[in-house]
């Protein structure tokens, strides 16, 4: 796993706080594509595609390859497993402390302690 500076890791969760380029990531996850196949399922203009394709270049998600006027965009996964372990850590943490609140709540209920003065008669 390629380690990520904090600037890269907010790059990362920059890109990935778009539906669109997340959208464009699970395509590229199927196969490379081009610019203008990546734009096809969204309302929007080559050169919008291109805006979220250069976010995505910068946080180190994708990478293009020029074939004469041709843009093949290809998913780089290092970065999204790098965001992954980020995230892990606190899922771990989480997972912790909601095993110690399950043990809580179903560990069976204690009686009360009992008054030592009980059964004395006055």
């Amino acid at each position: 796993m390629v380690e990520q500076t904090p600037r890269t890791l907010d790059a990362v969760f920059h890109a990935l706080g778009d539906a669109t380029r997340r959208r464009m990531l699970r395509e590229l996850s199927r196969e490379p594509m081009t610019v203008s196949r990546l734009a096809q399922p969204f309302d929007m203009s080559l050169a919008a595609a291109s805006k979220h394709i250069q976010v995505l270049e910068r946080a180190g998600m994708i990478r293009r390859e020029i074939r004469g006027r041709t843009h093949l965009c290809h998913l780089e996964p290092g970065p999204l497993a790098s965001a992954q372990a980020w995230l892990d850590h606190y899922a771990r943490f989480w997972q912790t402390h909601l095993d110690r609140l399950e043990a809580l709540l179903v560990a069976p209920e204690a009686p009360p302690p009992r008054d030592p003065h009980e059964g004395d008669k006055p």
